[in-house]
């Protein structure tokens, strides 16, 4: 059925206390600058959360969830149209709510050696690249399809090709990745890629959250933190990991009890100073399987009640406090964002894997299938 111009799909019809059927809609939201179209979807459950996000780049605009007191509110950063997402953040680097790849995180000098072929990427990080350089998945537009279920669950599928040579990595590789959003307001990430050639992959979404929601103050500088890791990886100066696994112990990287990020933030570790606050891999606890959902982290905020769990099968977590946001970009509705404006939970393997043949590996060969999967869950407390 359309309204106004939006095509609107009922997912599910399962009933709840507020009437409210699991729809998914979708709704025009421009044209890129070389004339593609962008839709915007809009997920919500029947418990009212919702998840808006772009045919480009796969981007989270907006997760709206409820306070203790029942105030809905969007718990992540973002801009109020696409040029914000298309022009303004590619300048800056910023990447609010985006799909990275083909790998995310930091190679060491833009360069990595597979199967006997060396392979030079764009340096967009002094002489390192990060994200896969300027022109990566976030800045493409995705083929959006949405999908049928049979129980409380919206779903849809967003699948990119990403040919031999694209940002300098090997392989023609097919990725699909698929959001859900199921009634127990909990938003799934689930990542699938194949490739024809050995190449390396490193998928993650860069959401940036602050469960205070717009009119946030202080920014998430009061919101608590546990961390489900006994080490961390150190880095250099140019937030690069040394290849040693560092205990977490008796460090200002111990979140294995809750802790304020602001307790911490402002110590005077070489390690904080590096990267300008938190912006380092934690080594996450794993069980002996390790394609099982397990529960990486979880954040409260106390003044709102919000609280998020994130659960991922992946090796490890980018915890990033948003240092390098420094008061030039104006984003929804306006506002100003600063240093300390949110965290990202940014599940993946770890940064420069392709260069430390310790670290596990992220090398995709023909015939091989990459899966995984990430779940962020809302609740109050």
């Amino acid at each position: 059925m359309r309204a106004s111009g939006l095509l609107i799909i009922v997912l599910s019809l399962l009933g709840s206390q507020y009437g409210v059927a699991s729809t998914l809609i979708q709704a025009p939201y421009g044209t890129t600058q070389d004339g593609q179209p962008v839709t915007r979807y809009t997920m919500t459950n029947d418990k009212g959360v919702s998840v808006s996000f772009l045919s480009f780049g796969g981007v989270i605009t907006e997760i709206v969830t409820p306070d203790r007191d029942g105030k809905r509110a969007n718990v992540v950063l973002g801009y109020d149209d696409l040029k914000g997402y298309e022009v303004v953040d590619a300048r800056e680097g910023i990447h609010f709510g985006a799909l990275i790849g083909r790998y995310a995180n930091r190679i060491a000098k833009g360069h990595f050696v597979l199967d006997g072929a060396s392979y030079q990427l764009e340096k967009n990080d002094g002489p390192n690249t990060l994200h896969s350089g300027n022109k990566g998945y976030d800045k493409r537009v995705w083929q959006v399809t949405p999908l049928m279920t049979e129980g409380p669950v919206v779903k849809a599928a967003l699948t990119l090709e990403s040919p031999e040579g694209d940002q300098g990595f090997p392989g023609n590789l097919q990725v699909t990745v698929t959001y859900s959003l199921s009634n127990d307001n909990a938003f799934r990430i689930d990542y699938q890629a194949q490739t024809d050639k050995s190449t390396v992959l490193n998928l993650t979404n860069h959401s940036y959250f602050n469960l205070a929601g717009p009119d946030s103050i202080h920014g998430v500088l009061d919101q608590v933190v546990q961390i489900n890791a006994d080490h961390y990886l150190p880095t250099d100066a140019q937030s690069i990991p040394t290849g040693t696994l560092q205990p977490v112990e008796a460090s200002v990287f111990d979140f294995r009890t809750p802790k304020a990020i602001g307790k911490d933030i402002r110590s005077n570790d070489p390690q904080l100073l590096y990267a300008h606050g938190f912006d380092h891999n934690w080594v996450l606890n794993k069980s002996a399987d390790p394609k099982e959902l397990q529960l990486a982290a979880k954040v409260i905020d106390p003044e709102t009640g919000r609280t998020l769990e994130c659960l991922t099968t992946q090796p490890g977590l980018q915890f990033y406090t948003s240092n390098a946001l420094k008061g030039n970009v104006a984003g929804t509705g306006g506002k100003v964002y600063r240093q300390t404006e949110a965290f990202a939970f940014e599940t993946q393997h770890y940064p420069n894997s392709p260069n430390q043949p310790a670290f596990p590996s992220t090398v995709l060969k023909p015939g091989e299938v990459f899966n995984s999967s990430t779940v962020f869950r809302f609740g109050i407390q």
